[in-house]
């Protein structure tokens, strides 16, 4: 079983944890009010773009290379968005990211042809 990545976001901070369901243990963490994460502000998406490559590093260093993205009930939008692409991009779930570019790719290469509709007969008038 995969471990899981927890977002939780507030107004001014966004915070992250890798938990094992398991064990009941967090692996580990990252937030945007840690020194070293710390910006002009947390609450927006540059910060959740640290967070997310900060917790994407921590998580390979403890050898977790696949987690399951939580996103606690908010919308996969935003700074909870931002976050999870910033982790992906840091190395987290490298098959999604490679996945969801290879399909990127065959609906570029793939020539859009739109379906006609069968045209309806008018009525003559007599």
């Amino acid at each position: 079983m995969r471990p899981r990545l927890a977002v939780y976001r507030s107004l001014n901070h966004i915070y992250a944890q890798v938990v094992d369901d398991q064990l009941g243990q967090t692996i580990v963490s990252a937030s945007s009010i840690e020194k070293d994460l710390r910006g002009t502000t947390g609450g927006n998406i540059e910060a959740a773009q640290r967070v997310g490559k900060a917790i994407a590093e921590r998580a390979l260093e403890k050898g977790i290379e696949s987690v399951v993205f939580d996103r606690g009930g908010y919308l996969y939008h935003g700074r909870v968005k931002a976050l999870t692409d910033a982790a992906r991009e840091a190395g987290l779930n490298k098959d999604e990211l490679a996945a969801k570019r290879d399909e990127e790719e065959q609906e570029a290469a793939e020539p859009a042809v739109a379906e006609e509709k069968p045209r309806k007969k008018s009525k003559e008038k007599k």
